[in-house]
């Protein structure tokens, strides 16, 4: 009996993978209440830390969140694009290196760039033309959102003639955790300079998630992927043609999420119609949630008016199938 019960017992290596696997797939901005738990259940602070200290860096970096510069000069993405050695990341557009600290998800420290991790002159035309118009889209767009234009490959060419990729990534996030819901947005946009070719490809990767969970546990996971092109032109023409093409599908894509949220209908569940409506309400709440991730109202152009729900049917059948008000 004894040897089975040893035979049973999880492995410190299985164990770590399996706290890894539950932070890893932490809903938006709740890594840290996760983790928490799982400090708990496993009752091992070396096991813990071994877990965390390998999930949260690919957590935030997967999650592309944004943390306060240590000198208070703005914010950083962490990401991959702008990875360095030693949990630092580059800050493109003050030209600035934050140290990281992933499991507290602060920043520790801060730098200024070395002239061999930023762009050459002529690059750095292109990517600062595109930072500017990019950050008025965000601004326009994302009552939270962070942004950054990082080099990604030929960050040493010198002049017309050769090929160089930047990368554009955007982030938003909205955490109401005593409203029982989290949402991010992230959108990571590579684009190609082809001088060869006198074109630019535009390649993007949207993904919104929410998690929502009063009286349940209800979540959205989508993503998007799209591409376009458009000729090669000078640094300011490109950028107000790439930020036009970044705006025009992001909001294309944001509306057709909308219109099938709010197109779901009580059949669409094969459940009992107390479920189904409770289900259809946290999914609606949910939505109207991400909604706030981009200044954009629904599509009746008015509030939801959570403070007076009864006048939905939604909300009438679920109070009628519980007998409330009865």
């Amino acid at each position: 009996m004894a040897e089975e019960e040893e035979e049973s017992e999880l492995s410190d290596k299985h164990k770590v993978e399996i706290a890894k696997w539950f932070l890893l797939n932490s809903p938006p901005g709740e890594i840290k209440y996760v983790a928490k738990d799982v400090k708990s259940i496993l009752n091992n602070d070396d096991l813990y830390n071994e877990a965390a200290s390998e999930a949260f860096p690919i957590y935030n970096k997967s999650h592309s969140i944004s943390l306060q510069m240590a000198n208070r000069s703005g914010d950083v993405l962490v990401t991959s694009f702008g990875e360095l050695e030693g949990n630092a990341f580059l800050e493109p557009r003050t030209a600035q290196v934050a140290i990281v600290d992933h499991v507290k998800q602060v920043c520790t420290d801060v730098r200024p760039a070395t002239d061999e991790e930023l762009a050459s002159a002529y690059v750095e035309e292109f990517r600062c033309n595109m930072d500017v118009e990019v950050l008025k889209y965000v601004e326009e767009a994302y009552p939270k959102g962070v942004c950054s234009v990082y080099c990604i490959n030929g960050k040493d060419v010198e002049s017309p003639g050769s090929n160089f990729e930047l990368a554009v990534v955007i982030s938003a996030a909205r955490h109401s955790p005593q409203n029982f819901c989290n949402g991010s947005w992230s959108s990571v946009w590579n684009i190609e300079f082809k001088y060869d070719q006198q074109e630019v490809e535009v390649k993007g990767k949207m993904q919104v998630g929410a998690h929502y969970f009063e009286e349940g546990n209800v979540q959205l996971d989508a993503k998007h992927e799209c591409k376009d092109t458009i000729l090669f032109q000078a640094p300011e023409e490109c950028a107000v043609a790439i930020t036009s093409i970044i705006r025009h599908h992001e909001t294309e894509y944001f509306a057709s999420l909308e219109a099938s949220y709010l197109n779901l209908s009580d059949s669409t569940f094969k459940v009992t119609p107390v479920m189904s409506s409770a289900f259809l309400h946290s999914k609606l709440r949910m939505w109207y949630f991400c909604e706030d991730l981009r200044r954009k109202l629904p599509v009746t152009r008015t509030l939801f008016p959570w403070n007076n729900t009864l006048q939905f049917s939604l909300t009438r059948d679920i109070s009628k199938e519980l007998g409330i008000g009865k």
